[in-house]
């Protein structure tokens, strides 16, 4: 007989009672996302200056000048860009901080 039991974490417990009584204990991990590479996209829009997106590039996601000013002019033609891949927990505060001075940026997942 086995059971499943939603455990903290993102985690599941599989509990199984041998003919002995026994019981074995099994930690099956499950993928939460945490540790899968995502990508923060930034999407073009017509109120933030080139200068101010660059600025934020190189605060933010400790980009070189040359890497930022590169990203913003293929941001402004092409309408998108990745500017970082990273984990989720590692994005996500990124991604707020970039949000958080006007520029429009989502984590997209990338596919395994």
């Amino acid at each position: 007989m086995m059971y499943r039991i939603f455990a903290p974490k993102h985690n599941y417990m599989s509990i199984t009672f041998s003919g002995t009584d026994e019981i074995l204990l099994e930690e099956i991990a499950v993928d939460s996302g945490q540790n899968t590479v995502s990508q923060i996209i930034v999407y073009n829009d017509d109120f933030n200056t080139f200068q101010w997106v660059i600025e934020c590039f190189i605060e933010i996601l400790n980009h070189t000048s040359q890497q930022a000013e590169q990203l913003s002019i293929l941001i402004h033609y092409k309408g998108k860009a990745a500017v970082k891949q990273a984990t989720l927990d590692e994005l996500r505060p990124l991604k707020d901080a970039l949000v958080d001075r006007g520029l429009s940026a989502v984590i997209e997942h990338l596919a395994e």
